[in-house]
């Protein structure tokens, strides 16, 4: 399985981006699928994930009420709406896959086997 990371940009506080993550193969339906991003200096940190099975979605604090993680498996492939951007969003964002059954290991970079080469996401104050 390939990811394939899209959509970053640079932008203003208070703008929306939309970031995609196409997957080739067809079991795209059978992932769970997150999206990482890493500021400078900084660790690689959950942003958004949702399971295969339910579709069930979880977000970080921070983001919770800006950020819509969805999927789109006819397409196979992942988006991350966010909109009103902070500067504390700008990092590289990488999007991740899993075929395994995640539930409670959602938020770990450990559980993803799969990942997108990262699109690059600055908002600007």
């Amino acid at each position: 399985v390939q990811l394939q990371a899209s959509g970053g940009g640079v932008v203003q506080t208070g703008a929306s981006l939309r970031l995609s993550c196409a997957a080739s193969g067809r079991t795209f339906r059978s992932m769970t699928v997150a999206w990482f991003r890493q500021a400078p200096g900084k660790e690689r940190e959950f942003v958004a994930g949702v399971l295969r099975s339910s579709g069930t979605t979880y977000y970080t604090d921070s983001v919770k009420g800006r950020f819509t993680i969805s999927r789109d498996n006819a397409e196979n492939t992942a988006y991350l709406q966010m909109n009103n951007l902070k500067p504390e969003d700008t990092a590289v964002y990488y999007c991740a896959a899993s075929y395994a059954t995640i539930v409670s290991g959602v938020r770990s970079h450990r559980s993803y086997a799969y990942w997108g080469q990262g699109t690059q996401v600055t908002v600007s104050s």
